[in-house]
Formats: C-alpha cells, sequence, structure tokens
C-alpha cells in the first residue's frame, strides 16, 4: 500500500506525507493553499494500492493539483484499488480538478472516494474517466463516490464499466469518456445540472474524446462559487488526456510482473 496525506492544520501549516505519490507545496494564491501530486513511478499497475488523504482545517481552502493524468495499464488478471479521503472541517474549501483517468485495455481498477464535510463545508471535485486509450476499449474500472454532510448522507454512487459491456451502444451512448463536476456543500446553477436532495449538484458530459466532454466552463463557475477568487483556469482535458498516454518508457515500466 502506498499512503499520502495533505493536511492543513488549524494554524495555517501544511503537513506533507507520501511515496509513490509525493504531495508538493505550491505557492498559495489568494490565501489558498496549493499542494501538487506527483508520481514518482508509474501507476496504475497490478498490485497497486493507492491511498490519499486530504484533511483540511476550520475556515481553510486548499487546492490540489494534479501534474499528469493517471494511466491504469494492462494488468494481467490483476487489480490495482484508487482510494481518496476527504476530510474537511467548519467553512474549509477544497478544490480538485483531477486530471484525465485512463482506463487501458487489461486493467482492472477499483476507485473509492470518500468526502466528509463538517457545516459549511464545500467541495469542488472533478473526474474524469477515459475508457481505452487509443484503439482500445478499456478495461474494467468501479468508481464509488460517498459523501457525508454534517453526519448526514449527502451523496452515495457507483459507475461499472467493463470490456463486456463496452461493445453495448447504450453504455454512454457509445462513448469512451465521461467527465463529470461535482459540487458538495452548495448547489451550482446550470442548466442541465443534476442537484442534489441536499445542497450538492452533479454535472456530466459524455464524449468519444476527453476534449468534447470538456466542462472547463462548468468547473470555472464552481470554483467561483465555493471561493473567494477565482482559482487558476484549469487545464484543458485534451491536453492532460496527452500528458497521460504513456511514452515508452512508462510503457516499459508497465510490463513489470503484477
Amino acid at each position: 500500500m502506498t499512503r499520502t496525506r495533505v493536511a492543513v492544520t488549524a494554524d495555517g501549516r501544511v503537513e506533507l506525507e507520501g511515496d509513490v505519490v509525493r504531495a508538493r507545496r505550491l505557492p498559495d494564491e489568494d490565501g489558498r493553499t496549493r499542494v501538487a501530486l506527483v508520481a514518482s513511478q508509474a501507476l496504475l499497475l497490478a498490485g497497486d494500492d493507492v491511498r490519499i488523504e486530504v484533511e483540511v482545517a476550520p475556515g481553510h481552502a486548499l487546492e490540489i493539483v494534479e501534474v499528469t493524468g493517471t494511466v491504469a495499464y494492462d494488468m494481467r488478471g490483476g487489480q490495482a484499488t484508487w482510494l481518496v479521503d476527504v476530510r474537511l472541517a467548519r467553512d474549509a474549501v477544497l478544490v480538485w480538478p483531477s486530471l484525465p483517468f485512463v482506463v487501458a485495455d487489461g486493467a482492472d481498477v477499483l476507485r473509492l472516494t470518500h468526502v466528509d464535510l463538517a457545516p459549511g463545508a464545500r467541495v469542488v471535485l472533478r473526474e474524469t474517466l477515459v475508457l481505452g486509450r487509443t484503439g482500445e476499449a478499456g478495461g474494467r474500472v468501479r468508481t464509488t463516490v460517498r459523501a457525508r454532510l454534517d453526519d448526514r448522507p449527502l451523496l452515495v454512487e457507483t459507475f461499472v464499466a467493463e470490456p463486456a459491456t463496452m461493445v453495448d451502444p447504450a453504455l454512454l451512448g457509445g462513448a469512451r469518456c465521461l467527465d463529470t463536476v461535482l459540487v458538495l456543500g452548495a448547489r451550482l446553477d446550470h442548466p442541465g445540472a443534476l442537484q442534489l436532495q441536499r445542497e450538492g449538484t452533479m454535472l456530466r458530459a459524455m464524449a468519444s474524446r476527453a476534449h468534447d466532454a470538456d466542462l472547463a466552463e462548468v468547473l470555472a463557475a464552481a470554483i467561483g462559487l465555493v471561493t473567494p477568487a477565482a482559482l487558476p483556469a484549469p487545464r484543458p482535458a485534451s491536453d492532460a488526456l496527452t500528458a497521460a498516454t504513456p511514452s515508452a518508457a512508462r510503457d516499459e515500466a508497465a510490463t513489470r510482473p503484477g
């Protein structure tokens, strides 16, 4: 198991831990703490168990920046896990615009995201799932999001895609990219958005290519809603997908036994 921890304490200090996925402090912007996540080796391979813990103290704001996207490689019968555990104290804010998560042929990935919000806390999360690299149908991915606000359920959702269903045009309408912007602890007024029963909004786009499903404008609006000052413009999904495409070196690294 690999563990990464990012914590903003009550006195504003930033505590960072991590091995395979390393956390690096970035310059603050308008009072917001910024931390980059950097993978030190190819991810994800069979047997990988990545756990990322995020904690933000009352009244503080944190932005998580991903330097590159993630590719789940062929696992030859193995499986990998990606777990994110977020805990925000009263009136804390987290913005995490993830870069594309590519599920290559032969991959088998379990993704779990847990979000625990105290009263007044707000979160903006972006997740872009890409089923397969160019010319691939993609492997198996099961992703679950569980969120609680003030110790009460806010959202529970599970999405599953696997090769057996890729030939079914009903899945994602035949698309291979699922782009999601999720706002928790606040409501984003936007056409086509799904409003949760309590304070929360979800908006999705599906497309055959990542940049066609780009929700950059929605993301910017969501960030402006939950933060007192606008964050930098998000990186286009098309650029992020290019960055996530493995080089020859990463392909070689992916051949190590699972």
